[in-house]
This record gives C-alpha cells, structure tokens and sequence, in this order.
C-alpha cells in the first residue's frame, strides 16, 4: 500500500519529514500548494491512499480516480472540502483527525478574545498610520464566555477562561458535564455572555447555525469569536450587526471563502479582528497531526 500527500507546503513537508518513521507505509510528498480538480485523476494514479490538507475533491473529479480507496484529511473539517458520503459510494473512505490542536486552537481563541476585548488590531493598523488611538477596552476579568459546542477545544477555552477569572456558561446538542462550567440553553447563553465562542462542527444541521435571528440575541455589545468554521455564521447578518454597533466586535480565524476575497465586508470594518484560519498551526500541532494521519495509514496498510 502506497500514498500521497498530495498538497504539502513547505512548512508541512518539514514536519512531514521529522515525524514519518522508516516502517510506515511509503507516502510521497507532493509540494504543491494548490491542485487544480482537473489535476486530481492523474495525480492520483496508482496510489491507494492521499493525506489531504487544503485541496477541494469534488465528487466528479474524484469518480476519475480509479483505485483510490482512501483520503485521510488532515483535521475535522473535512465537508468544506468534500462530500464524504458521495466519496464513500464511489467505493472512497474520507477518514479525519481529531484532537490533534485542541490547545493550539484553544490558545488562538483565547488571543483572538483579548485582542477584541482591547481593540488591539485597529489600534496596531492606527499607530502604524501614524496615530495615537486610546480606546477604552472591556476586562475580561469577571466577565461571562459562552461556548457554543463543548468538545476538545471548547474544553480548553473554558479551562484557560476560568483559570482568568471568568464565569464559563455552555451549550452543548448532547448533555455534557465539566467542572467550572455551567451548561445551559442556547438562549441563555446568547443572551448573558460578553463573549460568544463558536466551537461546533460544519454539520448539514450546523450550517448558518448562527442566523439573524440568533446573532439578534446577543447580548449588546458582545465579543464573537469563530475559530471553528465560517460557515457556521451568516456572515452577512454579522456584518450588518457589526456596523450597527449591535455586536461590539468580531475575532474570526475562518470564514466561508478562504482565503477571505479582496473587499470582503468583514475586512472593511474596524472592529473586525482577522487571522487566516491558522488556529491550528502550532509546531506541536502540526506534529501530531501528521503523525496521527500516518498511523491511520499504518492501520490500513495493516
């Protein structure tokens, strides 16, 4: 049994290297940041199974490549990239990782709070523009988070939020328990956190999970932070409650379309924080990830 990883970057290519063992099944390393979905069947011949980082396999495309049995995506987020039940009927199993960057992206949540809270990007952008902005920020200590979804990730937000004075409210689709955390209904959540954290999966029952209407009740003022998946929010629901000052600011690290389009609304507004879906992107993060997308090889290579 052999594989291809099939969009390494640099960055990932070196981790690759540090992490694959002499036993593990080949797997060669394909340095190409972005594959074209007519590249796809010819770049797959031959191999049984391909790591995927970042590249689109659209269900067509994939019907051309003949004796490919496996994708092992590398993360959770596998359906903004695929259909893996329409992969699974061409005879394709998408397997995920999880777990991998609980703390890196709990850690990116954490950072994209307080820089919301203290408005520190727009005060960086003003600075550098040769101004002297001081804005008034909101301090955290005392004040109240809401997790939407309460997984790994969730799990570590709501430990390091405690752990700073913060009261940590919950809301999960399945009944959960952890100490410090009050777990509650969907409204209660939306409507008495200063800061909402998304930490769902990208579900069919989770798309536009954040709507108008829900967005609506917010508490006035309100911190959100999405470092889970951009189409989980209406973004334009939230950029119009951003310009109405009804939610006070937003720190994304993902979004609908990555990269996020030249001119996009969310870009164009002060008190939108940006980071470019690298949560995720730890050294410690980057090693386990691939060396738990080998060991998934090493499983089917049996």
């Amino acid at each position: 049994m052999q594989g291809l990883f099939a969009d390494a970057t640099d960055e990932l290519a070196a981790v690759f290297h540090r992490v694959v063992r002499p036993d593990d099944p080949p797997v060669a390393v394909n340095l190409q940041a972005e594959v074209a979905a007519s590249e796809l069947p010819g770049l797959f011949a031959g191999q049984d199974f391909v790591l995927i980082d970042h590249t689109t396999l659209p269900t067509e495309a994939m019907r051309a490549c003949r004796g490919l049995r496996h994708v092992i995506f590398l993360g959770t987020g596998a359906r903004s990239y695929m259909d893996p039940e329409a992969l699974a009927q061409l005879g394709i199993t998408v397997h995920t990782i999880r777990g991998y960057g609980d703390t890196a992206v709990a850690e990116h949540a954490i950072a994209l709070m307080w820089a919301a809270a203290r408005n520190i990007a727009a005060m960086d952008r003003a600075i550098r523009a040769g101004d002297w902005p001081r804005s008034e920020g909101m301090q955290l200590t005392g004040k109240t988070l809401g997790l939407i979804g309460f997984g790994g990730i969730a799990a570590e937000v709501a430990r390091i939020a405690a752990g700073s004075g913060m009261r940590v409210l919950a809301w999960n689709r399945s009944a959960k328990s952890a100490a410090g955390v009050t777990f509650t209904d969907l409204d209660t959540v939306l409507a008495e956190s200063h800061v909402v954290s998304l930490h769902l999966l990208l579900t069919d029952d989770t798309h536009g999970f954040l709507s108008a209407e829900r967005l609506a009740r917010l508490r006035s003022g309100a911190i959100l932070v999405n470092t889970a998946r951009g189409a989980l929010l209406d973004e334009p629901a939230l950029a119009a409650a951003l310009r109405a000052g009804r939610i006070g600011h937003a720190a994304l690290d993902v979004f609908v379309e990555e990269p996020l389009p030249a001119g996009h609304a969310l870009a164009g507004l002060a008190n939108v924080t940006l980071s470019a879906h690298s949560a995720f992107r730890t050294p410690e993060a980057s090693e386990t990830l691939l060396r738990r997308a080998l060991d998934i090889a090493r499983r089917l290579a049996g």
